[in-house]
């Protein structure tokens, strides 16, 4: 059995992403921060999905919380190593450059960017040294496109389908396979707040897409169909190019 560790997902596309590994047949290791009544939803529903897992908080913009808890994880469970990694959690803080504040450019660039560095390096070794690996970064339309407002997201997302491009060249040789996941408007908490219809017209589909849309994306990177995938970035996004 598979273990996949899902930073952020206790809510929203992580969710999914959680419930179609399970469907898949992995062991899930629900990551979340703060909102601990989501996890364990979640985790209701990897175990209706046929399979298990376990919760696992801690922040993924701290490098020692995050050290600390995959460390003791690893330590309870000698035998094992994590073989799959979606890098799924993020926050968003938008704002004009010229209003932006250094707090919400750092905070998103710890976030999205820094923490994808810290989780992946850490757990790199056991997938090179068991010669597999699947890594599935959520990135975003915003660190494609580009888009106004998110000058600090869409630089943190750029940045992982940077370095995404490059750590798949690194390992590939030892059947590490590493990829973006890049979702346009999704139905999430993230998009709340966002006027569907506003966005309608530009859509060629017409509409959002859904949680469990990115969720197939990422399971297919995930499974033994995608062996021969790496370094791509694959758009979840009803059409909506630059």
């Amino acid at each position: 059995m598979k273990i996949a560790l899902v930073t952020g997902g206790s809510r929203g596309i992580g969710k999914a992403v959680c419930i179609k590994l399970a469907e898949m047949g992995c062991f899930v290791l629900v990551n979340y921060q703060k909102n601990i009544e989501g996890a364990e939803n979640t985790l209701k529903y990897v175990k209706q999905a046929g399979s298990d897992g376990q919760l696992i908080p801690f922040d993924i913009s701290d490098d020692k919380d995050t050290k600390r808890a995959l460390e003791n994880w690893k330590k309870d469970n000698n035998d094992k190593h994590i073989s799959v990694l979606i890098n799924n959690a993020g926050i968003r803080s938008d704002n004009l450059m010229m209003w932006m504040t250094d707090r919400e450019w750092y905070d998103v660039i710890n976030t999205n960017l820094n923490s994808f560095y810290i989780i992946t390096k850490h757990l790199l070794q056991d997938m090179l040294v068991n010669k597999y690996g699947r890594i599935v970064n959520i990135v975003s339309l915003s660190g494609i496109k580009g888009l106004p407002g998110q000058a600090n997201y869409s630089a943190a997302k750029a940045g992982v389908i940077g370095a995404t491009k490059a750590l798949a060249q690194e390992v590939g040789k030892k059947n590490v396979t590493v990829n973006c996941v890049a979702p346009g408007f999704i139905r999430t908490d993230m998009t709340k707040n966002i006027d569907e219809k506003d966005y309608k017209k530009i859509i060629p589909l017409g509409r959002f897409g859904t949680p469990e849309e990115v969720a197939h994306i990422a399971g297919f990177l995930v499974s033994d169909q995608a062996s021969y995938i790496t370094g791509e970035v694959i758009s979840v996004n009803g059409g909506l190019y630059t």
